[in-house]
């Protein structure tokens, strides 16, 4: 098993951790646990498109650093970014409950 698909299993065993995608540069899921086909999509895009956005944020204020993580919190959901050039991480879990459900 590649560095990658261990990685992924050990974050997807994780308590409260409802979903994984690894999308590409262009905001397309590589790998997902959504089941939800237009879920994992819609994921994708957008957090691609706002992890754009924070990145050029940190790049105006400071051209010298660099997005290296994201963390976006809401009433029933955390979503864990975390961009690299050629792929972003994001993993979805619910912070409020030690026990994984469906999205």
């Amino acid at each position: 098993m590649s560095e990658i698909e261990d990685t992924f299993n050990r974050i997807n065993h994780h308590k409260g951790v409802l979903g994984i995608l690894i999308v590409n540069s262009d905001g397309a899921p590589i790998k997902t646990t959504i089941e939800d086909a237009n879920l994992s999509n819609q994921y994708a895009q957008l957090v691609t498109a706002l992890t754009g956005k924070a990145r050029h944020c940190v790049r105006d204020l400071d051209p010298t650093n660099d997005l290296t993580f994201l963390r976006i919190r809401s009433k029933k959901h955390e979503i864990m970014v975390a961009p690299s050039p050629d792929y972003i991480l994001i993993v979805i879990q619910n912070p409020n409950n030690d026990t994984a459900s469906a999205i």
